[in-house]
């Protein structure tokens, strides 16, 4: 086990109304460890919580943007008994994507290296996926034998249909940064120089959106996909509903009507 503080191993930063997490394990590939999944949740929690937080990015340090679960020293492995790995992915994997999907404010996973596992699943629950042109996803379940957790078989079908889901669990191939976009699994390719930058971009323009408004765009897209018309169309009227509450809705129509720029403050 590292001797490096947690605060080390996940660094974070906030800049710009931008909660920057950042995995900082690069000679482990940045598996993640028990402690580092908590330390990611509570900072997700604590984005939705924090009101002058407005965005957040995922990234890493080095070459890997995580390689999958570390579950050495993670609770419950010394003398397993029947539901202990159920409990563990509950707790642990299934818990880390849910904080993504249920964080309040736009996350974007700037994605520098290989995903791998529940790393790649880490990454494609994001709002928005930027890779550097170096990066590469990989299902690597299959070819230890395992089933995919940390929510894949959920994720990936509705990203890129079940078919397409099938043959990247199936074969557990690598799939280059360009032809994860081709697949429709992230937004944009850039070069690896380039990655901090449009991430900083894009987030920082995130930042200075209607941050509500956001949070429940963000829920229906993602109920949506469970949802039928009707309960997708009661959703959108409740949250226009409570979105009409808001400040910067309210800024928004006047600078309409008053012809000018709007400015959010995130309220």
């Amino acid at each position: 086990m590292t001797d490096i503080p947690l605060h080390q191993q996940v660094l974070h930063r906030i800049e710009n109304g931008v909660s920057w997490i950042t995995l900082n394990r690069p000679e482990a590939m940045n598996a993640v460890t028990w402690d580092q999944r908590e330390r990611i949740i509570t900072l997700l929690e604590e984005a939705t919580t924090t009101p002058t937080t407005r965005a957040v990015i995922i990234t890493a340090t080095g070459k890997g943007f995580c390689a999958g679960a570390d579950l050495r020293n993670a609770p419950g492995t010394d003398e397993r008994i029947p539901g202990d790995v159920a409990r563990t992915i509950r707790l642990g994997a299934q818990r880390l994507i849910a904080a993504i999907l249920d964080c309040e404010k736009p996350v974007i996973a700037a994605v520098n290296g290989t995903a791998a596992g529940i790393g790649a699943h880490l990454a494609l629950a994001c709002d928005l996926v930027l890779a550097a042109e170096s990066a590469r996803f990989i299902e690597v379940f299959a070819r230890r034998a395992l089933v995919p957790d940390g929510g894949g078989a959920y994720l990936l079908p509705r990203l890129i249909g079940p078919h397409r889901a099938k043959e990247l669990m199936f074969f557990g191939d690598a799939v280059p940064a360009a032809d994860a976009h081709a697949l429709g699994l992230v937004n944009r390719v850039v070069p690896d120089d380039d990655l901090a930058k449009t991430a900083r971009d894009w987030a920082e323009r995130l930042a200075t959106g209607p941050t509500r408004a956001l949070a429940l765009t963000k829920q229906l897209v993602n109920a949506s996909l469970d949802s039928d018309r009707a309960t997708a169309f009661a959703a959108e009227a409740n949250a226009q509903e409570i979105n009409m509450t808001t400040r910067d809705a309210q800024e928004g129509v006047a600078s309409f009507v008053e012809r000018r720029s709007p400015t959010y403050e995130g309220r």
